[in-house]
């Protein structure tokens, strides 16, 4: 959905009431094909309304994304649910009526606003750095491993740096050529 500003004007008196479902599963492949692997159609409720030149957007977003495990890159289905709020201007002189902790995007001249891709990186900047799937959530998860490395929880790293190295007794004659040098230098 596009939309240039010009024609937001009349809704300067009534908002534009938004109540749609929006199919952004391609534009998510397409622009963010690492962080999100599909995505079920987006719900969206909210309204655009011009004011003095400005337009803002409060949506509702409701969806279901498909996105790869922090740990194993198994597919995991994320609930996201989230409202946001933009302003958008094409006068830069706006900037000013506005504070730091507002979103606001100044658009070129003749550049529409883009609702679709509002809404599409609004979702992928609301998934969590860390995305498990339910079996990776339990605490005696196993955990990957491969030839000569495994993945270890964070415990069982703490632990292991507590216990004293042991030397590997094939280099431990090493040791006595150095005998003013008493600890490791990592």
């Amino acid at each position: 959905m596009k939309w240039s500003l010009n024609e937001l004007q009349r809704y300067q008196d009534e908002p534009l009431q938004l109540d749609r479902t929006l199919d952004l599963n391609a534009l998510f492949t397409e622009r963010f094909p690492e962080d999100i692997l599909g995505a079920d159609p987006v719900k969206i409720k909210g309204y655009l309304s011009y004011e003095k030149g400005d337009v803002m957007v409060t949506v509702s977003v409701d969806t279901v994304l498909t996105v790869p495990s922090t740990r194993s890159l198994q597919p995991v289905k994320l609930p996201i649910s989230f409202k946001f709020t933009e302003f958008y201007l094409d006068d830069e002189s706006h900037l000013e009526r506005y504070d730091g902790s507002e979103t606001v995007i100044v658009l070129d001249e003749d550049e529409p606003l883009d609702l679709d891709q509002a809404v599409a990186e609004n979702i992928v900047l609301e998934i969590p750095m860390q995305v498990l799937s339910d079996d990776e959530k339990q605490d005696d998860a196993t955990f990957p491993a491969g030839n000569g490395w495994e993945v270890i929880s964070e415990s069982e790293y703490e632990s292991q740096k507590t216990e004293p190295k042991k030397v590997d007794p094939r280099l431990a004659k090493l040791k006595e050529l150095f005998p003013d040098q008493e600890h490791d230098n990592d």
